[in-house]
């Protein structure tokens, strides 16, 4: 008999930690290799994660609800001749292990320098890099982890606060006090606070009758997670374009009605806008780029994400190489993802890649928006409703005409307004010009 140990996988690109959202297994279950243990919900996708053995469910180590890094064990199983399914990998062994302290790990399985505190103690990498980012002097932060670890989740719930422990604070504390007689404070002066930056880790909200208190989804965690990760760490500016879409209107509704008989599936507006940005991508690849610290990574594939969202939560499946495939291409992927996220068959590998966000927010009757952008993606393009507006032509004549504001939120650190305004222009461009003589859907 052996035990083994299941640990939390990496289920996409950047991701560091994933929440327990469902066990469906329980203590003394006898299990097959590949059979689904776990519902895990992370920042970009629900997963399940599959057996890497065959045995007896010994322990669940993690908790629903619960958040842990990858790497971290979440459940042992135990196993007869375990040896030989130890060998082979499984597929919920995760792409890279972030390390946990061990007092009897050797020397030589030590994490690297980057890794490690002057004092010895170890902390992973994404823990690192947000401590540093914030000033936050990890030697005052109390882990929440296992054996007293720092995870990303504890420095999240400091920075929300605003009370950021740092080298300085931690200095002027442990110095000694004045004595009362060197520096009375006038009778007069009212008592200060010790710190105007104490919060509350959450606001202290009354709760009154009729009040419904609705608990945080693992969902909404993930969501409202990613989305503090972006505005934190990601400058964002935004920017504006209106675009005289008539003709396209015209194209497509003079369309839909065969299309939708021919292949079995509605060609939306969406898809136009989809098909123009993955287009000026390619004429503007600076835009199709992400932060990576001390560089920018210029992405070669132009993948779009697209936000599709259910009653209580929001996904990003992605529309790989966007830029070679046609309108009718594009709109096909639209409402096979569209569909596969609201009957909750998207997979994992559907939601890995984007290198843009393409959100279609005119679909609910926005007209104007700034959008959080989709980190590490370094900008978003909000697509606001079409409406009928009159407008003013080149003639000096007033006419009634389709119109649409497309909005962009970027990282100021990748890009600047000039590239932003000239790659708006060029979609602007793309779809004022899209018509029956000058386009095709297939």
């Amino acid at each position: 008999m052996a035990i083994e140990q299941i640990k939390m996988p990496q289920l996409g690109e950047s991701v560091t930690e994933g929440t327990i959202s469902k066990w469906l297994v329980s203590v003394g279950d006898k299990v097959n290799k590949y059979d689904p243990l776990a519902e895990v919900m992370t920042d970009k996708v629900n997963a399940e994660v599959p057996s890497s053995f065959s045995g007896v469910i010994k322990e669940l180590v993690a908790e629903e609800g619960e958040t842990y890094e990858v790497g971290q064990v979440i459940l042992t199983i135990e196993t007869e001749g375990g040896g030989e399914a130890a060998a082979a990998p499984a597929p919920s062994e995760p792409k890279q292990e972030v390390d946990a302290p061990s007092a009897s790990a050797p020397s030589a399985q030590a994490a690297p320098a980057k890794s490690e505190a002057p004092n010895g103690v170890r902390y992973s990498p994404a823990v690192l890099k947000l401590s540093q980012e914030h000033g936050i002097d990890l030697n005052q932060v109390t882990g929440s982890g296992g054996g007293g670890r720092i995870t990303r989740k504890d420095l999240m719930k400091i920075i929300e606060s605003g009370d950021i422990p740092t080298a300085a604070a931690a200095a002027a504390a442990s110095a000694p006090a004045p004595k009362k007689t060197e520096a009375p404070a006038p009778s007069s002066a009212p008592s200060q606070p010790a710190s105007p930056k104490q919060a509350a880790p959450a606001p202290n909200v009354p709760v009154m009758p009729g009040d419904v208190e609705i608990p945080v989804t693992g969902v909404r965690k993930a969501i409202a997670a990613n989305m503090l990760r972006s505005k934190h760490e990601a400058p964002h500016a935004w920017t504006m374009m209106e675009v005289d879409v008539t003709n396209l209107v015209e194209y497509r509704n003079s369309i839909k009605g065969e299309f939708k008989q021919k292949e079995g599936f509605n060609l939306t507006f969406f898809a136009f806008f989809v098909k123009a940005v993955a287009q000026a991508l390619k004429e503007f690849p600076q835009i199709n780029s992400m932060w990576a610290g001390d560089k920018i990574i210029q992405k070669k594939d132009i993948n779009i994400s697209i936000a599709v969202a259910t009653d209580d939560a929001l996904f990003v499946p992605v529309i790989k190489a966007a830029d070679e495939k046609t309108i009718k291409g594009i709109a096909r992927e639209i409402n096979d993802l569209a569909l596969k996220v609201r009957t909750g068959k998207l997979t994992s590998a559907e939601m890995q890649g984007g290198t843009f966000t393409v959100n279609n927010t005119g679909s609910f009757g926005s007209v104007q928006s700034m959008g959080i952008i989709n980190y590490p993606q370094a900008a978003i393009l909000q697509v606001e409703s079409i409406v009928k507006r009159p407008v003013v032509m080149n003639n000096g004549m007033i006419a009634v005409r389709d119109m649409v504001n497309l909005c962009m939120s970027l990282d100021h650190r990748v890009l600047d307004g000039l590239v932003c305004g000239r790659f708006l222009q060029r979609v602007k461009e793309i779809l004022e010009n899209t018509s029956k003589e000058n386009t095709t859907i297939y």
